[in-house]
């Protein structure tokens, strides 16, 4: 190790052992004064300590480890502290070794802007004037609907107009269309006074926070109250926007209204990101729904990683919930909250619609990132393959053998092979059964598998990574007896199953074997599927050529005076054996003369 080594380690190795045994947050930097990791911690000392006192089974976490030069700590009072101290630190430095945020774009939101008569409309951008925004929506069509509610409640202005006090009282503006088709009420020319404008206004943003009932039991009151007044038509206007909101309530109720205030979270990970979904209910209704992507940088657990898109949901949407339901339990305490796994009824059925949302995005962007780059798609379906069988590396190379006989006579076999989930067909074999009398299967794999891989240890050509038998335990036990007891080969083996419709049913591997729980319909089970039903395509494709070849020559070969040309001629004149049989002497005689026709004609009669 070098002297510079030395000396850093001794330096790193005395901040460790004087930190605090304190809540807080660590950050890690390079030689070049960079951050490189911000994390947070209950107990800094113990947490620091942890990078440097034992081996990390993680590359990367080791990695890391390696380009730490220096350590900086700030202590915080909570735990709480810590957590939001980490996330605005993450977002502020963007460290390399943290996750990454992935927004890869920006989701509308619905803004209620800052003007003496406001407007209500969608956006992208968020501008700090003292507007009001409510979102982002990553679910356009909610808003949109959102949108279409409001506007048949409440005829705002759409114009972009200055309208001040003095530009309307100085007749600066006429009507337009909009007011003309009772869009608007024309506020520009002093057709609706400010305090009736500015009371939809309110009635709009309690809507947009989820808050519908109290604007219903507004505008029931002032429907009675219009009533009473014998103001029939003005309280029938009031009555259809009531059945409005009231119609819009129960379409978006979710669960049961006095479920309120309440934010919801799960959680799906895959081998580089994580995937978390965030419901807010409000009365019943979910007021906001939001999925987004972590990008992974080390060996994060799903605990630390769903820690992080609390904090990041909540203070992007800016919520006081005092209720979190999860799908489980967290080392994690916020301020007057309460953490809730809940086991049934609607809080179950939400963390359930939570979840659905979030596997249902984890598939779509797995959707886009296979149309983006095919390739990717077969390296994952093959880890999956590796991860399901424990195998030592990616079945980058996939053999499968399959026999084919009919009551033993002209029995061959087939090998097809695939590389990276595609199939090889410049390297498939097939193999005519020389050492096996009658109808054996497993004799038949037996000397097939051993002349495959005799060969391929000879001539020094790749093994493959896994090899498939088409057919049960019996086949993967023969195989197996070849590879390992007689070739002294280490290649994994697996088996492919069919059910009585000859469909493929289960995987198996193992000694002795077992089942290995495969999904039907999913890219995994289409690629299984796809291996087994091309290699006995090939197989019984070979088995019925060499067939009719055999048929063909068992009868014209052993006949006097037909050589390969004659035979030849025989069947391009007539194209089976069975017409030769029906034609007449002359006809034959046509093609290969009397004297061989008639030695042709006693032979077929026999």
């Amino acid at each position: 190790m070098k002297q510079e080594e030395i000396n850093t380690n001794d330096y790193l190795k005395g901040i460790v052992l004087n930190l605090p045994d304190s809540p807080g947050i660590y950050q890690y930097l390079n030689t070049e004064g960079t951050i490189i990791y911000v994390g947070k911690a209950k107990n800094l000392k113990r947490r620091v300590s942890s990078y440097f006192n034992r081996e990390h089974p993680n590359g990367k976490t080791r990695l890391l480890v390696s380009k730490i030069a220096d350590i900086r700590y700030i202590v915080v009072k909570t735990e709480e502290d810590a957590l939001l101290l980490e996330n605005n630190l993450i977002k502020k430095y963007k460290p390399r070794y943290n996750v990454l945020l992935k927004d890869d774009k920006t989701y509308p939101s619905i803004c209620v802007s800052n003007e003496y008569f406001p407007r209500v409309f969608k956006t992208r951008n968020i501008i700090r004037n003292g507007s009001s925004y409510y979102g982002p929506y990553s679910h356009i069509p909610s808003m949109n609907a959102l949108l279409e509610l409001i506007k048949k409640l409440y005829p705002l202005r759409t114009c972009r107009h200055p309208l001040t006090p003095e530009n309307i009282s100085n007749g600066k503006f006429n009507v337009c269309l909009e007011y003309h088709i009772k869009n608007c009420k024309g506020p520009c020319i002093g057709k609706q006074s400010h305090k009736d404008y500015l009371r939809d206004i309110g009635e709009i943003k309690q809507i947009l926070k989820g808050d519908t009932q109290i604007v219903c039991d507004l505008l029931m009151d002032e429907m009675q109250s219009l009533a009473m007044e014998l103001k029939f038509e003005e309280a029938q206007a009031v009555k259809e926007k009531y059945d409005l909101i009231e119609s819009y309530r129960s379409r978006s109720e979710v669960v049961n209204r006095i479920i309120h205030n309440v934010d919801v979270f799960s959680i799906e990970m895959d081998e580089n990101s994580a995937y978390i979904n965030y419901l807010h209910i409000t009365n019943g209704c979910i007021n906001q729904a939001f999925t987004f992507e972590y990008k992974k940088r080390l060996n994060e657990t799903k605990e630390e990683l769903l820690q992080l898109g609390i904090i990041e949901m909540r203070e992007r949407y800016q919520s006081k919930s005092r209720e979190i339901i999860v799908p489980f339990k967290l080392e994690m305490e916020l301020t007057n909250v309460t953490f809730t796994i809940p086991q049934r009824g609607e809080k179950k059925h939400l963390l359930e619609l939570s979840i659905m949302n979030v596997k249902q995005y984890k598939v779509d962007r797995l959707k886009q990132a296979d149309k983006l780059n095919p390739e990717q798609k077969k390296t994952r379906i093959l880890k999956e393959i590796q991860e399901q069988l424990h195998l030592p590396k990616i079945p980058v190379h996939i053999e499968c053998f399959d026999n084919s006989n009919i009551q033993g006579s002209d029995a061959v076999a087939a090998c097809v092979v695939f590389k990276m989930g595609k199939p090889s067909k410049k390297d498939y074999r097939k193999f005519n059964i020389k050492t096996v009398v009658g109808p054996d299967d497993y004799a038949s794999m037996k000397e097939v598998v051993r002349r495959r891989y005799t060969r391929a240890i000879e001539e020094e050509t790749p093994l493959p990574d896994l090899i498939i038998t088409d057919g049960g335990k019996g086949q993967m036990e023969v195989v197996r007896e070849v590879i390992e007891d007689e070739l002294n080969l280490k290649i994994p083996i697996a088996g492919l199953a069919k059910d009585n419709k000859h469909r493929t049913s289960e995987l198996l591997y193992g000694f002795p074997p077992i089942t290995i729980g495969i999904k039907q319909n999913t890219p995994l089970f289409h690629l299984l599927e796809n291996i087994q039903d091309e290699v006995h395509r090939f197989a019984i494709t070979f088995h019925r050529d060499k067939r009719s070849k055999s048929q063909v020559t068992s009868v014209l070969d052993d006949i006097a005076g037909i050589g390969e040309k004659r035979k030849t001629a025989l069947l391009k004149a007539f194209k089976s054996v069975s017409r030769i049989k029906k034609a007449t002497l002359e006809e034959i005689a046509g093609v290969v003369g009397m004297s061989a026709a008639k030695n042709i004609k006693e032979k077929l009669k026999e």
